[in-house]
């Protein structure tokens, strides 16, 4: 058994720096097509129905699955030859995206607002392309009692790169215009290519030589389909967050309900509620290294379960501002480790030769939670009550555990695979 010191040096290897900085990268361009961009197109005089279209932009994040077996196979004229097709990949893509940025801060949502909307789609494809590069990227360069730490770290960079996006670019914006906070972020996405620049490429296994279309779509799908249980797998990925989204979507408007000014709730659950976060993810990577994979994911998991339930101490305690920052720490903290053991836990399932592909398909099933299955949230809470329905939201973790624990004792849960790594 590893002790806690042990585990937590893990995060002293410098590839761990590395992927919390890519990490970054990805976060960065998120709210600038989504919380960023609303503000500023309401600042601009635009409808609220013009701006709720707006944010259909981010719909590649849902569907970046489809585009992934071409990263997997895809060489790029001299760019794969001189960095490696991961680092060829990722460096054109964060040159696009970086100008993307730039255009989309010189836009006039009111004057051109389909040239704002063209931008909006623009970056946020680029953005759902430099994940799905990334996350391979990380997922062949870590070993795999090193995923958990690997995961921690690149969700403690990308929360950094959406406080950068979206706190960063707001106070950027108050004082310099749109149009130059829209610019220093798209200076930012450099670092991004001078960490990849960095980094060495990842030794990767190819898959079996054929047909372009068989290698590419078919095969990484067939892979995981071949092996056992996988039909539960893809239902545990789907369920394991829905109870945390389906409580976390709601969360806003029982603040209000209970007389918390904006302020109160920014303060709180942004500024504090990111440093929570931050820490559950920073020990989640540590439980992973310390506990193993699947008892991580397990405990974290039942911690995140009961952590719903502070919501209804909130309840009983009211307008209280130190309780609201006790429930946000508990909240963000349990939620954080068990993302940590989650995206883990994804990174386990891809195989080697697929990376890409699979990570991108398995990630799209995990938002399903956030972006369908909590959109259910209001109708509960309408019929059940605030207390009945964080109940119901604690209930809803259930399943996903209890398959969990199928899963567990399994012969063959989840077949990981094992990621080569040069010497």
């Amino acid at each position: 058994m590893k002790t806690w010191l042990t585990s937590l040096r893990v995060y002293g290897d410098r590839r761990m720096l590395a992927i919390l900085l890519m990490g970054f990268a990805s976060g960065l361009p998120l709210a600038l097509t989504g919380a960023t961009l609303s503000i500023w197109l309401r600042q601009s005089g635009i409808s609220l129905t013009a701006i709720g279209l707006f944010a259909q932009a981010g719909l590649s994040y849902n569907l970046k699955f489809l585009w992934a077996p071409a990263m997997d196979r895809v060489s790029l004229p001299f760019l794969t030859a001189r960095f490696g097709r991961r680092r060829g990949w990722a460096l054109l893509i964060q040159a696009l995206l970086a100008l993307a940025i730039l255009a989309m801060g010189l836009s006039d949502p009111v004057d051109h607002p389909a040239r704002t909307a063209l931008c909006a789609v623009i970056v946020a494809f680029l953005s759902a392309s430099q994940d799905i590069v990334i996350d391979a990227y990380r997922v062949e360069l870590l070993k795999p009692d090193e995923q958990g730490a690997g995961a921690a770290s690149t969700q403690i960079g990308y929360r950094l790169g959406m406080l950068a996006s979206g706190a960063g670019a707001l106070y950027l914006a108050q004082y310099l215009g749109w149009s130059q906070a829209y610019a220093v972020m798209a200076g930012l996405v450099v670092l991004g290519m001078i960490v990849i620049l960095a980094t060495r490429e990842p030794h990767r296994v190819d898959a079996p030589s054929g047909a372009w279309l068989a290698d590419a779509v078919v095969a990484p799908f067939r892979d995981f389909i071949l092996r056992s249980s996988w039909l539960w797998v893809l239902l545990f990925v789907v369920l394991y967050k829905f109870g945390d989204a389906l409580a976390g979507v709601m969360s806003g408007p029982f603040y209000v309900d209970l007389g918390f000014a904006l302020t109160e709730i920014a303060a709180v659950s942004k500024v504090f509620g990111v440093a929570a976060s931050i820490t559950g993810v920073f020990l989640g990577g540590v439980a992973v290294y310390r506990w193993g994979l699947m008892r991580a994911l397990f405990l974290c998991g039942g911690m995140q379960m009961l952590s719903n339930l502070m919501y209804i101490a909130q309840l009983w305690a009211g307008h209280d501002v130190t309780m609201l920052a006790a429930s946000i720490a508990v909240e963000n903290v349990t939620g954080g480790m068990a993302s940590a053991a989650f995206v883990a836990y994804l990174s386990s399932l891809c195989s080697p030769a697929y990376t890409a592909t699979q990570y991108a398909l398995l990630s799209a099933l995990a938002a399903v939670p956030r972006t369908f299955l909590a959109s259910l949230g209001g109708f509960f809470a309408d019929k059940l009550g605030w207390t009945n329905f964080f109940m119901f939201s604690t209930a809803a973790c259930l399943p996903s555990l209890l398959l969990l624990l199928w899963l567990m004792r399994s012969a063959d849960p989840h077949q990981p695979r094992t990621v080569a790594i040069e010497p």
